[in-house]
């Protein structure tokens, strides 16, 4: 199982940093109290989504994601990034 406060600390660490969505739509986030926020979007993606999403990495598209999580697509991006996996998955 993937450690969710490391994971985390990574979250926090690249917030305000370009990320990209997968048909490559640019978006950065912020981190605020437990949830990241996305700038494209009013959604407030809770971290106990990352933590569960975390048991479902790899990741090859937002199918797993859709329907559990808020923020789908915003998940992804931020858990398949290199600067967030780091090589753990």
């Amino acid at each position: 199982m993937k450690n969710i406060e490391k994971i985390w600390v990574r979250i926090k660490k690249h917030q305000g940093e370009k990320f990209y969505l997968i048909k490559r739509a640019e978006f950065s986030y912020f981190v605020y109290g437990g949830h990241v926020i996305p700038d494209r979007t009013n959604q407030q993606i809770p971290k106990s989504h990352f933590e569960r999403a975390l048991e479902l990495v790899p990741l090859f598209n937002t199918t797993p994601l859709q329907k559990k999580f808020r923020g789908p697509s915003y998940i992804y991006a931020i858990l398949m990034d290199d600067r967030i996996k780091q090589n753990d998955w």
